[in-house]
């Protein structure tokens, strides 16, 4: 009848309308490397791993004579196994409603489930980012340029393209800043204006806000708790073989280095612990620029890449750490300028069990997501949606003996730390 306003809900609208919201809700997921949907293409519907190879590096020779490198390839392997879904029921005269109703009461809360999801599990990429800063005065919420400055100086040191940076703040940070740059004039475009958490850009970078930013919890280095300092400092073991020294160089061994650290108080019984995610810095062990290969005079930082607890991982008041960057002091893959001394101090950020919001700044390429359409069963009411290579299925049933009809969407994806050394943690106030 003309004069009906309602039309009868297909799976092709409703899985329209997700895939809109899904894109829309989506901050993180907008801001890191989407391009490998288009680079491997025959990604089946099911999932599956892509390996990705990553630039190579190579010596310069200082001669007229030819010097031939030898390339070491590197690449790293992503997983595209991530299936979430958000399901509901209702009944069949809800079909009926409008568009713009059926998506208030349903798809819109279900889109946006989805999309912080995504975006909780990009933002808890945070551990595999060795560097990190935090504000002059401690560690506050960050409420300063200069906090902005410390980030691009660290990204400029590691030679990170100056476009397509990013930062995400949590909401205290992300509200913090906008207060302190209320006089500041920005002349963004509409478009810009729109998008959702955009604070501006600002320091070569735009300013983004997430509420699903993760907070660290900085492991225990000593079982009395002691601690009035922001670095906990301990000396390298001495009393183990090659202590301090890393077990494997090389390149594409980053999760295999171990290094052995000492002075942990495990005296009364109970075994220290780190994190991974935690950071720390070795004396005399600088990072170097990575197309050059000399020092650049900066600390080198480390981040823990397991959770080291006990048991085998640690001996008296030894540790076996796992960590990335993996410490190479020669050829084109360098990443220190030298292998730290036997008892050279470390120095953890942060203290001990303190919780710290990792707000992150970032090139587009440091992470990726990966989605790919999820497969239609046979012989069912439903749809799927995909564009700019966000992909979201729509699928319903009935209950007969309920008289309800049963809703779900769903999605599939796959996230990963493609170049860590492209990234900055921000570190943020703890809690109390």
């Amino acid at each position: 009848m003309a004069g009906l306003s309602n039309t009868l809900l297909t799976p092709t609208i409703i899985a329209k309308e997700a895939l809109r919201l899904l894109k829309n809700n989506m901050v993180m997921g907008n801001l890191v490397h989407r391009g490998y949907e288009e680079e491997f293409p025959g990604m089946p519907k099911k999932g599956g791993a892509i390996t990705i190879r990553k630039p190579v590096r190579f010596n310069v020779t200082k001669s007229r004579i030819r010097v031939t490198s030898t390339i070491t390839e590197q690449s790293i392997t992503l997983n595209v196994a991530t299936q979430v879904h958000v399901s509901w029921k209702f009944t069949s005269v809800d079909l009926t409603l409008s568009i713009e109703e059926y998506s208030n009461r349903y798809i819109r809360p279900a889109a946006s489930a989805l999309a912080n999801q995504v975006d909780a599990d990009l933002c808890g990429l945070y551990a595999d980012v060795p560097d990190a800063v935090y504000e002059s005065t401690g560690f506050v919420t960050p409420h300063t340029f200069m906090v902005l400055g410390k980030a691009m100086q660290k990204m400029d040191e590691g030679a990170v393209p100056p476009d397509e940076r990013c930062v995400v703040f949590n909401p205290a940070a992300h509200w913090s800043f906008a207060n302190a740059l209320s006089n500041w004039n920005f002349k963004e475009g509409g478009e810009q204006a729109l998008r959702k958490g955009f604070l501006g850009r600002i320091a070569n970078a735009e300013i983004f806000m997430d509420q699903n930013i993760k907070t660290h919890i900085v492991g225990q280095f000593a079982t009395d708790g002691a601690t009035d300092s922001d670095f906990m400092v301990w000396s390298t073991a001495d009393s183990v073989s090659g202590a301090g020294l890393p077990t494997g160089v090389g390149a594409n061994v980053s999760q295999n280095q171990n290094i052995m650290l000492g002075g942990f108080n495990c005296s009364s019984g109970t075994l220290a612990s780190l994190r991974a995610g935690d950071v720390f810095s070795i004396a005399n062990c600088l990072s170097v620029n990575p197309m050059s290969g000399e020092s650049n005079g900066i600390a080198r930082q480390f981040t823990v890449t397991t959770h080291p607890t006990g048991g085998s991982s640690t001996t008296g008041n030894e540790m076996h750490v796992y960590i990335y960057p993996e410490m190479i002091h020669t050829g084109p893959y360098k990443t220190v300028d030298t292998i730290p001394q036997l008892e050279a101090a470390v120095t953890f950020v942060g203290n001990q069990g303190g919780n710290y919001p990792q707000n992150l700044a970032f090139h587009k390429n440091a992470f990726a997501l990966v989605m790919v359409p999820v497969e239609m069963p046979d012989g069912v009411w439903g749809s799927g949606a995909s564009e700019d290579g966000v992909s979201v299925r729509v699928v319903k049933d009935y209950d007969i003996d309920q008289d309800w009809e049963v809703c779900r969407l769903d999605i599939l994806y796959g996230v990963k730390t493609i170049y860590p050394e492209l990234a900055c943690r921000i570190f943020g106030a703890t809690a109390t």
